[in-house]
């Protein structure tokens, strides 16, 4: 049944197909080339456009990049894996590590961009943050990168009376990051929420991850909850789709 199906997938998908197969066999190591449009037509019979779909395909994957005037190589750039339980446990941020650590596995994460500004409440976080109307924010922009790639683009909000004074208005929110800071105020988070979604990048998104053409991104929006139930942060996240794999883990 399976060959049955493969046989009616357009060309280019199997020939993608046939590449990725390649690569995950190590036939084609990182930063190495794969075979041009030029290869690909000699080799299938095809035309010029399938051998270009095809290498598109593993573009949109992220699976490799194309360097102008050079070809299209395997990426060097080993995927992340995002821990969305373990990194938020009290035990981390509450001990004044960053959550962020817990994603490197020890390599080298560097927040190379912070704005930290007063804002108005877009409406859909008002609404979040219980806020009324003329109440402001707080807003922390950030990009963080990873091994030197941008890999994630970070925006919280927070009430802006809430946070007024604290660290959580300068660019270094000191060890444990927000939430610890939250902790000091009486609004430690105690729950977590998380929706995930994903779409292609915006011109400014693309530019500021690297992105390659094709390659969408993941979108995730976590919303801290104190003890009342109140909730206190809003994080609006977009990760490189080829750079992350999310991870959850739950008790039966």
């Amino acid at each position: 049944m399976s060959g049955r199906g493969a046989g009616r997938q357009p060309k280019y998908q199997r020939i993608a197909a046939e590449l990725r197969a390649a690569v995950e066999a190590g036939t084609y190591g990182p930063g190495e080339r794969l075979p041009g449009e030029n290869d690909l037509m000699a080799t299938y019979g095809v035309a010029r456009m399938t051998a270009r779909q095809a290498l598109g395909v593993l573009q949109a994957e992220g699976l490799v990049e194309a360097r102008k005037g050079a070809g299209v190589f395997v990426r060097h750039f080993r995927p992340i894996r995002r821990l969305g339980v373990e990194r938020l446990a009290h035990a981390r941020w509450g001990e004044g590590r960053s959550v962020w650590e817990a994603d490197a596995s020890g390599r080298e994460l560097v927040v190379d961009s912070v704005e930290v500004t007063d804002e108005d409440a877009p409406p859909v976080v008002a609404g979040v943050l219980g806020l009324a109307d003329g109440e402001r924010v707080c807003v922390r922009r950030r990009r963080y990168t990873l091994d030197g790639k941008p890999v994630l683009l970070s925006v919280s909000y927070l009430a802006a009376d809430l946070v007024a004074g604290s660290a959580i208005t300068r660019p270094d929110t000191g060890p444990g990051g927000v939430y610890a800071r939250l902790a000091e105020l009486g609004r430690a988070p105690l729950r977590f929420r998380e929706e995930v979604r994903s779409r292609m990048p915006g011109a400014e998104e693309a530019e500021a991850l690297a992105l390659p053409a094709g390659v969408p991104v993941m979108l995730v929006v976590r919303t801290a909850f104190d003890a009342g139930g109140a909730a206190v942060e809003v994080n609006d996240m977009v990760l490189d789709s080829s750079a992350y794999v999310l991870e959850y883990g739950f008790e039966a």
